[in-house]
């Protein structure tokens, strides 16, 4: 058997072996396994069932990880995505008024999108049209509505009509406890401790248990029915004409976090060849949007790579092979329903914090001192969380950028793909 995984993944020419590899699929999965407990919540805020969700999740984690194992040959794993999550529940079902099936049409057409464009060469002149500002500022501003959505979550903060948000009860059990697990998240991981966030979310949820503060519902059991959410989709209502918005925003955000993430964790494996780009880079985006599209018919939001994935490469992950025991465990994961669903909101607050604060980091990349860049950039970081729509805050993101380029005379640097985009969006704002 050592023998076969050793010439199917290419152990020895990468400079690993079994044992390593399967040492870093437990890091990796160890570090990401919080998704499998945070999607279900969010996603019951529009409505789906819990448990169904659940079991969605950690397949079309372990489905679309496995392909990327095995045919990509890369130690990267993946999951339905946060932000993708929070759009999905929070933006496309809440804010917009569908319906969460029609949600799920945008997520599989999208899907369906992104494949075509892993297969095409367009995907290239697509990444390359956006400006790397407005790339850096959407993942920023997403992770600040994630940031918002946490606080929301645990307490924290409230609605206010005078001052649109205001703090809440913060000397309640949950925002104390809920506070506590965040620092104690960003101080374990800190000292480099595997699964920080699963650990802290864990903590926060067993001393919820003992003040009696949150109900237990124990820890294993079969797993729970999939049918409510599986094909339940709706193709039809994806395509209708006001739904274009949502699909693109699905498309550009997976697309472009997929690459960074891809892009990260090679260069944290040492996987890039003499010229810094991503050998099988194509294997891989496929790998990741067959994930979207069966993720989509298990009743989940889209799939994506996870960055965390860079903690399995810092544990001596090289190959495929590492994504395949990450796989399994996901799939070992189906058996922990009833762990999941004693996990109160508070306590996944403080993980969708912490996940919050890492997606923010790309703000250090935009380009201070060129006013026209920083200000575009600003503004859709701002715009998302505050307007509560990745798409309108995108949207704005673009238009500035546009419109403050042209009225500075610097219409070059506009590519025509990117005075499309931001004219669709004006449509948006003024039609739909």
């Amino acid at each position: 058997m050592t023998a076969t995984l050793e010439r199917f993944f290419g152990l020895a020419e990468r400079g690993t072996d079994v044992r390593t590899e399967v040492t870093a699929g437990a890091t990796t999965f160890l570090t990401m396994a919080y998704i499998a407990f945070v999607n279900p919540q969010i996603l019951a805020d529009a409505g789906m069932p819990f448990d169904a969700v659940f079991v969605a999740t950690c397949l079309a984690a372990a489905f679309s990880t496995l392909v990327m194992g095995l045919y990509a040959n890369y130690p990267i794993a993946l999951a339905p995505g946060m932000g993708l999550n929070a759009f999905f529940a929070y933006g496309v079902v809440l804010g917009m008024g569908h319906s969460w099936e029609v949600a799920l049409g945008t997520v599989f057409v999208s899907g369906v999108l992104f494949l075509i464009l892993s297969v095409l060469p367009v995907r290239r002149w697509i990444i390359e049209a956006i400006p790397q500002g407005l790339k850096l500022a959407i993942a920023a501003g997403i992770g600040l509505f994630l940031g918002i959505i946490a606080l929301r979550n645990a307490g924290i903060i409230q609605a206010s009509e005078a001052t649109l948000v205001t703090a809440g009860e913060l000397l309640a059990p949950g925002p104390v406890l809920s506070l506590l697990g965040f620092c104690a998240i960003v101080a374990l991981a800190a000292r480099r401790v595997p699964g920080a966030a699963l650990i802290g979310m864990l903590g926060v949820a067993v001393a919820g248990l003992v003040l009696g503060v949150s109900e237990w519902q124990g820890i294993a059991s079969l797993p729970p029915d999939p049918t409510p959410t599986l094909l339940a989709l709706d193709i039809a209502g994806a395509l209708q004409a006001g739904m274009i918005a949502v699909i693109l925003t699905f498309l550009i955000v997976d697309l472009f976090d997929t690459t960074g993430t891809l892009i990260g964790v090679a260069h944290q494996a040492r996987l890039l060849d003499d010229r810094g780009q991503l050998p099988r880079m194509q294997q891989a985006l496929i790998a990741d949007s067959t994930g979207t599209v069966g993720g989509a018919l298990l009743g989940t939001s889209p799939v994506t790579s996870y960055i965390e994935s860079a903690a399995g490469a810092s544990a001596g992950g090289r190959t495929g092979l590492t994504a395949v025991v990450v796989s399994v465990l996901f799939l070992a994961c189906l058996f922990f329903a009833p762990l999941a669903g004693s996990i109160p909101p508070y306590a996944t607050a403080a993980a969708i914090l912490y996940v919050a604060c890492l997606m923010a980091r790309p703000l250090v990349g935009i380009n201070w001192s060129d006013v026209t860049e920083s200000a575009a950039a600003i503004m859709t970081v701002i715009a998302i969380p505050l307007t509560f729509s990745i798409a309108d805050g995108i949207g704005l993101g673009f238009l500035t950028y546009v419109l403050i380029k042209v009225m500075a005379g610097r219409r070059q640097e506009c590519s025509p793909t990117l005075i499309t985009v931001a004219l669709l969006f004006a449509v948006k704002f003024a039609w739909l």
